[in-house]
């Protein structure tokens, strides 16, 4: 049975760089995959007040029809450029069908 692709009008080019779960010998987190091409991203932010200052923290979401990193098991971490600015990956996610196989990837970034 073929599952619908559940994300369309993708029209925002991305550069995604997702890390694995090993580390270098200097420490720093291994390229796992690459990525570019274009996404569906929705962007947002919230607001915060502390006792020290008013922030503003933007964040959003990154969907890719398919599976962008078949290499990886699970999306954790990573950066990814859009709108020229370049950003952080908090989380993944690859939504899959009842049969197993990947209907999209979700990213977060901040």
């Amino acid at each position: 049975m073929t599952y619908p692709c559940l994300v369309r009008l993708c029209e925002t080019p991305i550069s995604v760089t997702l890390y694995g779960e090993d580390i270098s010998e200097d420490g720093a987190p291994q390229a796992g995959a690459v990525f570019v091409g274009k996404c569906n991203f929705q962007s947002g932010g919230r607001s915060y007040d502390t006792k020290q200052m008013h922030e503003v923290r933007l964040s959003g979401r990154a969907y890719f029809p398919g599976d962008i990193a078949p290499s990886l098991p699970e999306l954790s971490s990573g950066e990814a450029v859009v709108f020229g600015a370049l950003r952080r990956i908090v989380s993944g996610e690859k939504a899959r069908n009842p049969d197993g196989t990947v209907n999209f990837t979700r990213l977060d970034v901040l």
